[in-house]
């Protein structure tokens, strides 16, 4: 029985995913994004919107220990969202094992490995980029978590190496325990985001992979779905991921350049900062945050600019210690007028 990833390489190529980014794609943005990501055909159907989404990363160490109540809530998430794969990283094979059975049971449609992870708490655990230094360890991860998945499709996310371009040899080593797809990230941890991404070193990747079976998706800079589609083309490979050009800018899926006005994009905001609240926010119980509201202010400096007064409100609602402030800022503001 075929996987839903191959389902979808069948139906179209390139497909298109969102990225899973750390404090980023949680399911109220991924909410967001599954909603005006999409655009209306001429005979009334919609179309576009991200083929597949990614969770935040979540450890598996977490998952297996007193905490995972909270991490529970990080992994939830709505039909709107789907297909929707659960990102792990840590590394212990017991542990992977044990977070695939419950990530299978919470009815999530895949399960993601995080191998490129490059921040220094991730790789102090010997987690992310870190296997690329233990690929026997990587191996025993994809083993033990397709173990675990009991027929789900896994898949892996990487870099193109530690310090170095590995790919040549890194790769093989994953190919061959077959997961159902491997995004490229094209840059080695060492080079973090400083440095453009090697599209011709993801082209290689595809030219390695070719005749495995295993789906390539490729990572880094897609500014666009245009641009995507570019990059695709001329690498070869099955898919394109989008991550930080989204920020801002959730209706990014659609068709190239549609976009919504200032009135609208203020609007998304508002209601993207209220599902954030609603999700993560203290509780009528009086229970503590799940997410400090710092973290939706990443989003909210992306959303404001590009107009006059951006500069001036974006000041005012890094101050703010909660949504109720933020929103009765920008809705006590006239509609601000583009530049």
């Amino acid at each position: 029985m075929k996987n839903f990833w191959e389902k979808l390489s069948e139906k179209k190529k390139p497909f298109f995913c969102l990225a899973p980014m750390a404090d980023i794609t949680d399911s109220a943005f991924r909410q967001i994004v599954a909603k005006y990501g999409k655009f209306t055909l001429p005979d009334g159907s919609q179309s576009g919107g991200p083929d597949v989404m990614f969770t935040e990363m979540v450890a598996c160490d977490g998952l297996c220990s007193m905490g995972r109540e909270k991490l529970l809530k990080i992994l939830e998430f709505s039909k709107i969202e789907r297909p929707i794969v659960a990102q792990l990283f840590g590394s212990q094979p017991e542990n992977f094992y044990q977070s695939a059975q419950l990530v299978t049971e919470l009815g999530f449609d895949g399960i993601d490995i995080n191998m490129g992870c490059p921040q220094k708490n991730i790789l102090k655990q010997g987690a992310g980029a870190d296997l690329i230094n233990h690929p026997n360890l990587a191996k025993e991860i994809i083993r033990a978590t397709k173990e675990g998945a009991n027929g789900f499709p896994v898949s892996v996310k990487i870099r193109i190496g530690f310090n170095q371009n590995e790919l040549e040899t890194w790769l093989p080593i994953l190919l061959g325990e077959k997961p159902a797809v491997i995004t490229i990230h094209g840059r080695t941890k060492k080079e973090m985001s400083k440095v453009p991404a090697h599209w011709d070193v993801i082209k290689r990747g595809v030219e390695i992979a070719k005749g495995s079976g295993v789906l390539i998706i490729g990572n880094g800079d897609v500014q666009s779905l245009e641009n995507g589609q570019k990059k695709a083309q001329e690498s070869g490979v099955d898919g394109v991921m989008i991550g930080r050009a989204i920020l801002g800018k959730p209706w990014i899926f659609k068709k190239v350049g549609v976009g919504p006005l200032l009135e609208e994009k203020m609007r998304i905001l508002v209601e993207h900062i209220e599902l954030f609240e609603e999700k993560y926010g203290e509780n009528q119980e009086g229970h503590s945050r799940v997410k400090n509201f710092a973290m939706m202010k990443k989003h909210m400096k992306a959303y404001l600019s590009g107009f006059v007064g951006a500069k001036e409100l974006r000041i005012k609602l890094m101050k703010c210690e909660n949504g109720q402030k933020a929103i009765q800022i920008i809705q006590s503001l006239s509609a601000p007028s583009a530049k």
